[in-house]
């Protein structure tokens, strides 16, 4: 790789070679890490880049982090820098209070990353509010795109952030990994404090309900839990089917779940799947979980993927061309954590190398992963999976036969092929017993209306797309 004009990022300036240089070796060490390894471990760190990029000082908030982050990853953080750069880069690790950069570059923060806030460490001039709620603050309604996908969630959530304890309580939000329900919790929580400045609201995974449970059991501080958890206004719980297997939480969480909806506190819950798809929870709490207003977060369609590319660019002070944004979107089509990763890949590879924003350059910086897409879903996977979730023949997929039972499946099966795959309506129709473009067109307009309004074919839907997506 040949090197930029060398840029000092000690003493100011335009990001260029050097925070690209970072930039792209956190991306990578991103999507090879365990999310909670690299939110516990990497993400924090500050990075200052020497003119030359020859040298890179990562800079660690204790000693210990220090000593973990040395024998764990600083091996193989020099071999990647090695690798981007063309030539060997010394890594020097230092304590953050030692030497603090004048200018330097952290990993790039994931909006819908609701791990980076239970690792976070409270710093000494962090608002002791900030750190009870557990709020990320950038996390508001004015910073989330509405779509078609979200719509209705974020009516829901805006109408419990106005008035908290009355309709839709519990509310309860589904959908896959990366599709923004942990934005709508913070802005909900966000929305309610800007309103009630004094409101006791907490945000937590549950992840971290079940730590605060074993705590107590093992201090036997069950006094001071219930206090802390019974007397909030608010609840923001990501991810519940967390809970699983866990019966000593799953108890305590019913008492909390009580507690708060007899004090008309409003609890507001995340999971990756609908209250009834939920396994191994007590039947009790699901049935609480299903009492208020239950819905879906779906992925973003093709628009409101093309906005939040734009909109994202610009909060990172970058223009991304509308044709750029499209060509992405179009190959990007699962969910928004995805899309936010595709775009600190071409921000990065467009600052490293020093070119502009292109379509060239998107194919360039995301080669790795459209090659994955390209063969990741196939038609032929969405008939079998619909065929076998319907308890039809793959063989009436591509048949003339019309009864309802076959007819319905065939044409989810096309909406699928549709939403998951690159094929056109012509191709589609030709691997479904060739069939008209029409027909095709008529199937996904048909599913994609119903889809708004019944929620069995919705909860069907999302479950098929969770299993083609593995």
């Amino acid at each position: 790789m040949t090197q930029g004009p060398p840029l000092s990022l000690a003493t100011g300036g335009h990001a260029g070679a050097g925070d690209g240089l970072w930039l792209a070796c956190i991306e990578q060490l991103a999507q090879v890490l365990p999310e909670q390894q690299f939110n516990t471990w990497l993400k924090p760190l500050s990075a200052q880049v020497s003119e030359d990029l020859s040298k890179v000082t990562l800079f660690v908030a204790n000693r210990f982090k220090l000593d973990w982050v040395r024998a764990q990853y600083a091996g193989r953080i020099a071999a990647l820098l090695e690798k981007l750069y063309g030539q060997p880069v010394q890594l020097e690790l230092v304590l953050a209070h030692r030497e603090a950069p004048s200018r330097s570059y952290s990993a790039p923060a994931a909006a819908d990353n609701a791990a980076a806030a239970e690792v976070a460490e409270p710093t000494e001039d962090a608002s002791a509010a900030a750190f009870k709620t557990r709020l990320n603050t950038a996390l508001t309604f004015d910073t989330l795109v509405e779509g078609t996908a979200n719509r209705m969630a974020r009516a829901a959530a805006m109408h419990v952030a106005s008035t908290p304890g009355q309709l839709y309580n519990p509310l309860f939000i589904y959908g896959g990994v990366g599709l923004g329900k942990t934005h709508l919790v913070h802005a909900v929580g966000n929305r309610l404090l800007a309103d009630r400045p004094n409101a006791k609201v907490l945000y937590i995974h549950a992840e971290q309900f079940v730590s605060d449970v074993v705590k107590a059991y093992q201090r036997k501080t069950f006094d001071q839990f219930k206090e802390r958890y019974h007397s909030l206004d608010l609840l923001l719980i990501d991810d519940v089917q967390f809970f699983a297997n866990k019966d000593r939480t799953q108890e305590e969480f019913f008492n909390a779940f009580e507690a708060l909806l007899a004090k008309k506190s409003h609890i507001v819950m995340t999971s990756d799947t609908y209250p009834k798809g939920l396994t191994d929870i007590h039947e009790r709490l699901v049935s609480r979980f299903d009492s208020g207003l239950t819905v879906a977060i779906e992925p973003p369609e093709l628009e409101m993927r093309v906005a939040i590319l734009i909109n994202k660019a610009r909060s990172e002070g970058a223009e991304m061309p509308e044709e750029v944004a499209f060509f992405v979107a179009k190959n990007v089509r699962s969910n928004v954590r995805e899309l936010e990763g595709a775009l600190r890949k071409i921000l990065a590879y467009s600052r490293f190398n020093q070119k502009d924003i292109s379509i060239q350059l998107a194919r360039e910086a995301l080669r790795d992963l459209l090659s994955i897409q390209n063969r990741q879903i196939s038609v032929e996977n969405i008939q079998k999976t619909v065929a076998d979730y319907y308890k039809i023949k793959v063989a009436d997929m591509y048949s003339k036969k019309r009864p309802a039972s076959i007819a319905r499946p065939r044409q989810i099966a096309m909406y699928l092929a549709k939403e998951l795959t690159q094929k056109s309506l012509p191709e589609i129709g030709e691997l479904f017993g060739g069939r008209d473009h029409t027909t095709v067109l008529h199937a996904v307009r048909k599913i994609s209306g119903e889809r708004q309004q019944l929620t069995d074919l919705n909860q069907q839907l999302h479950v098929l797309e969770q299993t083609l997506k593995g």
